[in-house]
C-alpha cells in the first residue's frame, strides 16, 4: 500500500511563509517524481510545483516561480514544498502526489498516488 502523507499546513498572513512536507511509504518513493498541487474552494486542483526523481530539474507554475521552492530528501522518503512571501490567493488545500515515472508532469492524470492534503490559509 502506498501511502503520502502531508503536513505543514497552517494559517499565516499575507507575506509570511511556510514549509510543507510530504513523507511517503517505504518503496513508494523511490524512482520517481513527485509534485505538489493545490485545490481552492469551487476551483480545479492544479499543478504547482515538481521535481524529478535525480532532483536536476524542478518545475513551477508561473504565479509561484520565485516564491516556492521544491525540494526531496532521498533518503528520507520526503519531498518539501517551501513557500514564501504568501498572497491571500495561495489560499487552498495542498496535496503532494507521486508521479507514474521518473520526469516531472503537469498534468492529474499523469500521478497515481495522491496524500489526504494540508489546509493553507493565507490572511490578507
Amino acid at each position: 500500500q502506498v501511502q503520502l502523507v502531508e503536513s505543514g499546513g497552517g494559517v499565516v498572513q499575507a507575506g509570511g511563509s511556510l514549509r510543507l512536507s510530504c513523507v511517503a511509504s517505504g518503496r513508494a518513493f523511490s524512482g520517481y517524481a513527485m509534485g505538489w498541487f493545490r485545490q481552492a474552494p469551487g476551483k480545479e486542483r492544479e499543478f504547482v510545483a515538481g521535481i524529478n526523481w535525480g532532483s536536476s530539474i524542478t518545475y513551477y507554475r508561473d504565479s509561484v516561480k520565485g516564491r516556492f521552492t521544491i525540494a526531496r530528501d532521498n533518503a528520507k522518503n520526503t519531498v518539501y514544498l517551501q513557500m514564501n512571501n504568501l498572497k491571500p490567493e495561495d489560499t487552498a488545500v495542498y496535496y503532494c502526489a507521486r508521479g507514474r515515472g521518473t520526469g516531472i508532469a503537469t498534468m492529474r492524470r499523469l500521478y497515481d498516488y495522491w496524500g489526504q492534503g494540508t489546509q493553507v490559509t493565507v490572511s490578507s
